[in-house]
């Protein structure tokens, strides 16, 4: 790309995401209406919760995590049984990754008890256990949180793309201002991939949810963080490998940050007792960052648009580059149950 091009570009972006974010209390007021306007609506988004999640323990009880999947997936693909869901989404013979997210450690990461239910779920609809592949950027932040590394054998797989047996790509994928090395792991080891992140705030993009934990995928994330992360993670998302081997995104919102993320911050982080399901990334994305704007208002903190941290890029995944989904709330279908 001529880089004065690519410069232009950039800022003609910035002024169109943050002329949108701007406007907050028409934002949020559109997210609410829009939920309710089945009618022409393009995108789904699920959203189960339990109250009683957690019950008396500091983890989620396993059981109610099992169920509220099945209600969740269920609702999604309008289903009277719990494994036909699953069935629509995958076939037996692919192999299956489920990106997770450890970065935020023990506090704040995909729960272990969320995976081990959908990957049941997935061996009865007729995938082999170990064409199941459970993975994240490092062996150590998935063995930190609790995972356990497995990288053979015949049951799940759980690894990280620094696992002598993966790595990244010699060769260079690029879209956009993005230039990086992708993991094997997505590259040659899964055919699709079930996305599997958390609802949080971030220091630098605003949000972090389903289209950024796909920075837990490249060799250079660090490279990708200037001006709100946009149109970083929108242009990693272009990526062939990526947008075509996605297939749903199922966000744990057991529990969810609001300020001081993307790491553990126990003093922001809140038991928003959910899971999310759709199978537009931009969709979700916009819907929790809806869900982290109204708990900063209730905790009386400024919009992210006010202290420097738009979720621009949510706009820019939806513009007429990328189309990797709809930012729209009117066009945005919540159901919540």
């Amino acid at each position: 790309m001529n880089e004065k091009n690519g410069k232009s570009r950039r800022e003609f972006l910035k002024n169109i995401a943050v002329g949108a974010v701007a406007a907050k209390v028409g934002l949020l007021a559109a997210m609410e209406a829009g939920a309710t306007e089945s009618a022409g609506a393009k995108s789904t988004v699920v959203i189960a919760r339990d109250a009683q999640l957690y019950g008396t323990s500091a983890k989620p009880e396993a059981s109610r995590v099992e169920k509220l999947l099945d209600r969740a997936m269920q609702t999604f693909y309008q289903s009277d049984d719990a494994v036909t869901p699953w069935k629509k989404l995958v076939r037996p013979g692919e192999v299956v990754g489920l990106k997770v997210n450890t970065i935020g450690g023990p506090g704040l990461s995909t729960h272990i008890v969320l995976v081990e239910a959908i990957c049941e779920r997935l061996q009865q609809a007729g995938v082999k256990a170990n064409n199941i592949v459970v993975w994240d950027r490092t062996n150590r932040e998935l063995d930190r949180v609790g995972y356990k590394l497995t990288a053979t054998g015949n049951g799940v797989r759980t690894l990280g793309t620094d696992s002598k047996e993966t790595g990244y790509e010699e060769t260079v994928s690029e879209f956009g201002a993005v230039k990086t090395r992708l993991s094997k792991l997505l590259t040659r080891t899964c055919d699709c991939m079930i996305n599997v992140p958390l609802p949080k705030d971030h220091d630098l993009a605003g949000v972090t949810m389903a289209l950024k934990n796909m920075y837990g995928v490249n060799h250079n994330p660090q490279d990708l963080h200037e001006n709100n992360c946009c149109p970083y993670i929108a242009d990693l998302n272009m990526i062939p490998a990526i947008k075509n081997k996605f297939r749903l995104v199922i966000a744990d919102a057991m529990m969810a940050c609001y300020q001081g993320g993307p790491m553990f911050s126990p003093e922001y982080t809140w038991k928003y007792n959910g899971l999310m399901v759709a199978s537009d990334p931009v969709a979700i994305d916009r819907t929790a960052w809806h869900i982290i704007e109204k708990k900063r208002a209730e905790q009386g903190l400024r919009p992210l648009a006010e202290v420097g941290r738009p979720a621009k890029y949510i706009v820019v995944a939806a513009d007429a580059q990328h189309r990797l989904g709809t930012d729209d709330p009117k066009r945005i279908k919540l159901v919540e149950v």
